[in-house]
């Protein structure tokens, strides 16, 4: 969710300018900060005795801010000041929120999973102002459509997760999330129909590719022996979909 809308946004960009690499080392940094700084408030708030990993979370902790600055620096002499403080700001308040989540354990929630999924999809932003100096009309829709699929993907995994332990009798099944993940899809496929009326076709077709994909998880979800398939191959096979409908999205916004 991170690098796919990087990706994308760098061949959309049509132009390449240095910053864009810090762009990502920025945004890398950013992301792989969040295990330290978790650590570290937990030794803080949490923990009574000290843990040994937290020497090492400091260390590279530091390291990493290391690079959010140099690339920072960077960032600066490209970037127009209201860009920066707001990119800013939105990093700070999820990479608080994300560390709050993880202290109290509540990583796995659906909410935080979507919210993160808007937040590191927003990379593609990043990369537009980078390569172009403004962000680029068709990169606010490129950021809404890869953070629609993004959100449809977790409710679907979250739909099989509470199919998986039903199948089991260990709680009884719950339709929640299977309906959230249709309002998702019917969210998708209204999309799609709006793209075709617009004269998108590549752009339609990669919505509804992802539409079928995702609605042929969930009927195989109906199925106890489609709840066997190991968690490793599903996730492959979700992320052979993204990859699909990034692509599919490149050719429809070129």
């Amino acid at each position: 969710m991170l690098l796919t809308p990087i990706v994308c946004a760098a061949i959309l960009a049509r132009e390449w300018r240095w910053c864009e690499l810090a762009t990502l080392t920025a945004a890398f940094a950013a992301l792989a900060a969040k295990d330290p700084m978790v650590v570290l408030a937990r030794q803080h708030f949490v923990w009574r005795q000290r843990h040994p990993e937290t020497t090492a979370a400091g260390k590279w902790l530091a390291g990493w801010i290391v690079v959010l600055i140099l690339s920072g620096l960077v960032l600066v002499a490209a970037w127009p000041l209201k860009a920066i403080v707001a990119m800013g700001l939105g990093v700070c308040i999820f990479s608080a929120l994300a560390v709050a989540i993880n202290v109290k354990n509540r990583q796995r929630s659906t909410l935080f999973q979507i919210v993160s999924a808007a937040a590191l999809t927003s990379s593609s932003l990043a990369i537009s102002l980078s390569a172009t100096g403004a962000i680029a009309r068709w990169c606010w829709w490129l950021w809404l459509l890869m953070a629609m699929q993004a959100t449809a993907g977790i409710l679907v995994v979250h739909a099989r997760l509470d199919a998986r332990v039903a199948s089991r009798g260990a709680l009884p099944a719950t339709a929640q999330f299977r309906r959230a993940a249709q309002i998702s899809l019917s969210a998708l496929a209204c999309a799609a129909v709006t793209a075709t009326i617009l004269g998108h076709g590549w752009i339609a077709l990669a919505l509804v590719v992802v539409v079928m994909g995702y609605e042929y998880d969930l009927r195989g979800q109906r199925n106890p022996a489609d709840l066997q398939i190991p968690l490793k191959m599903v996730g492959q096979r979700t992320l052979a979909l993204s990859s699909l409908f990034s692509l599919l999205l490149i050719i429809g916004f070129w």
